[in-house]
């Protein structure tokens, strides 16, 4: 419970003139600082206005209806008289009596507006995380049909891309490109360790033209990596795949030397 939700009741008693005492002193020292509760305050007497031209109401919450009757109960009362007549001078004792009656059903209807907007409210965030949850969903339902298309393409081009220089086990890469739909899919297993800020940088070379950079990656514990679907131009002729060590931001043009290389056919 928040510490605006812990002041519910007692805004709709405070609205009706029913709170006294510490509880009122410590809403009103509230009130002074919290600009929401005051707005809230305002809507409860409004509502209360417009509510009260009504004939009757559904039942208030119950901790509401059981502090304001405590409240009524606490106001002075004349004891019961042998005569059928109220003596006129006892009517300024019973007619509040009358007014509180009324009042209650108009505490009732504010209380359910005050539950129905806190009720309306958490429906709007439970919409608004869904509409969130299914956006991530179709993100990653779109992703995995891109991996699908580039590994089942039919211009598909498988190339194995190992090390220059290695001992053995040596690491190894395999990769998966298809020029029509521009994905890429890098799997690489075995590879070593890499100095302080520095990551490896996959290349695509093409037929024609510089180097083409094709993704960033750090090995995990066991040295293996993926590249999936970076962003590359589209239509490029693949001849070469090729791995170099970079700064971990990557570079523009391939640092010498090439660790792994990999031909295409």
């Amino acid at each position: 419970m928040n510490v605006h939700e812990q002041f519910a009741d007692d805004l709709v008693l405070y609205a009706l003139n029913s709170l006294a005492g510490e509880e009122k002193s410590t809403l009103e020292n509230h009130l002074a600082g919290c600009a929401s509760c005051r707005r809230e305050l305002e809507q409860l007497r409004g509502d209360g206005a417009l509510l009260a031209l009504t004939a009757a109401g559904p039942a208030p919450p119950a901790r509401t209806k059981v502090r304001l009757m405590n409240a009524i109960a606490q106001e002075p009362r004349s004891r019961a008289v042998a005569s059928e007549r109220v003596p006129k001078s006892n009517w300024s004792r019973v007619l509040p009596w009358f007014a509180a009656a009324g009042w209650i059903g108009v505490a009732a209807l504010i209380a359910l507006v005050a539950v129905i907007r806190m009720h309306n409210e958490q429906l709007r965030k439970n919409a608004l995380e869904l509409t969130r949850h299914s956006a991530e969903q179709a993100i990653q339902l779109e992703q995995a049909a891109r991996v699908a298309e580039t590994l089942t393409a039919a211009d598909a081009m498988h190339v194995t891309v190992l090390p220059v220089n290695y001992k053995t086990p040596p690491p190894e890469g395999r990769a998966i490109y298809s020029r029509e739909r521009a994905g890429l899919v890098f799997v690489a297993s075995n590879l070593q360790p890499l100095p302080a800020k520095k990551a490896y940088e996959l290349w695509l070379i093409p037929m024609q033209g510089a180097p083409v950079p094709a993704g960033v990656f750090k090995p995990d514990v066991h040295g293996s990596a993926m590249v999936v679907n970076p962003p590359l131009p589209p239509g490029i002729e693949a001849k070469t795949f090729a791995i170099t060590i970079e700064p971990e931001g990557g570079s523009q043009n391939p640092t010498m030397p090439i660790v792994m290389i990999g031909n295409g056919g």
